[in-house]
């Protein structure tokens, strides 16, 4: 990350290299311990390096933010008519062949 630069920490594109880099050396630390990766130590470890080196980073654009209700509507919508819809061809379809035996 030193050799990325400080003005550069935050650009997701010049620092995954590094990241990876990472990534990779924790895992073959932990398999050369015969310990399973991830684990609560590496955890910790990420945190801080994230703590260190992400801290000021913004969080804009990388934060989940609710659908549009244009796209969060039929999500919600369908499902119940559909829900209703079936109940109530079941209690039709339950009135209509009580006769027929």
């Amino acid at each position: 990350m030193e050799a990325v630069g400080k003005t550069l920490w935050c650009d997701w594109g010049k620092t995954i290299g590094s990241y990876g880099e990472l990534t990779d050396c924790t895992r073959h630390v932990a398999e050369k311990l015969d310990c399973f990766w991830p684990n609560a130590e590496v955890d910790k470890f990420f945190l801080a390096v994230h703590q260190h080196y992400f801290r000021t980073c913004p969080v804009s654009g990388r934060a989940l933010r609710d659908p549009s209700s244009s796209v969060l509507f039929p999500f919600i919508v369908i499902p119940i008519l559909v829900t209703l819809l079936m109940t109530v061809l079941a209690v039709w379809r339950s009135k209509h062949t009580e006769g027929i035996v």
